[in-house]
């Protein structure tokens, strides 16, 4: 049941928040950029309420839900904090992430296996929410059919470990992404992916056709000191729809 429709691009604004955060005060203001980024080609914009405010804050989620015309995807710890939080802003879509105090970004996928009890019913009181939510979990094959089996419709696979591999390493991880995307379509579940994907990295994953959305950020937002935040998400929007537009001819 593979997907035809185009590819969608959401784009992280986490760190434009990071900046403005090293020093306080108001600027640069994420919601700018994510406004600037949804004229630019996104369609759709995510940011991570971490539970230290390392970067967005709650005000920026309230402004974002208010401000956007885009939907928003809220990344979130499974905590109640972060659920009743989901419940007051009501975003398009709640991607549930895992989250440690000392990491510097997200360093792998939830352990949905192994948490399949907490998981299932914070999944089943989004969706009667009207919250729709994806799982973000490593492109293993356990994985995705544990999210089948807790009724989530969407999971987005990490990226991460095919960014960071090089030569053989990297065929062997974007094979397993793409053994878990196929997988995630044949069971009815909605396939996005994402994190440390660039320029170099992004045409691959971009191709396989049982992904429809990829979440990008903090490369988009690094090369936008040095050529401006449009540029970098019109080049990023262009290779994926070449490397879609191939793949399909």
């Amino acid at each position: 049941m593979i997907n035809d429709r185009p590819l969608r691009l959401g784009v992280n604004i986490d760190h434009v928040a990071t900046i403005r955060n090293a020093r306080g005060g108001t600027h640069p203001d994420p919601v700018r950029a994510a406004k600037l980024a949804a004229a630019a080609g996104a369609d759709g914009i995510t940011a991570h309420l971490r539970e230290d405010r390392r970067h967005i804050s709650d005000e920026d989620i309230a402004r974002l839900s208010h401000e956007l015309d885009v939907p928003l995807n809220l990344e979130m710890a499974a905590t109640d904090m972060m659920r009743a939080i989901a419940f007051q802003h009501k975003p398009h879509a709640v991607c549930l992430v895992p989250e440690r105090r000392q990491e510097l970004t997200t360093e792998g996928g939830l352990d949905v296996v192994g948490a399949q009890d907490r998981l299932e019913p914070f999944v089943a009181q989004l969706a009667r929410a009207s919250i729709r939510t994806s799982l973000f979990i490593d492109p293993d094959e356990k994985q995705v059919r544990a999210a089948r089996m807790i009724g989530a419709p969407v999971v987005e696979l990490h990226t991460g470990a095919y960014c960071e591999a090089a030569g053989t390493m990297r065929a062997r991880e974007l094979a397993r992404v793409r053994h878990a995307a196929a997988l995630a379509d044949e069971l009815g579940l909605e396939c996005h992916a994402g994190h440390g994907l660039s320029f170099e990295t992004v045409a691959a994953i971009a191709a396989i056709p049982n992904i429809v959305e990829l979440n990008i950020g903090h490369f988009l937002i690094g090369e936008a000191i040095f050529g401006g935040l449009d540029s970098a998400i019109r080049r990023m929007r262009a290779l994926m729809d070449q490397a879609r537009s191939e793949k399909s001819a």
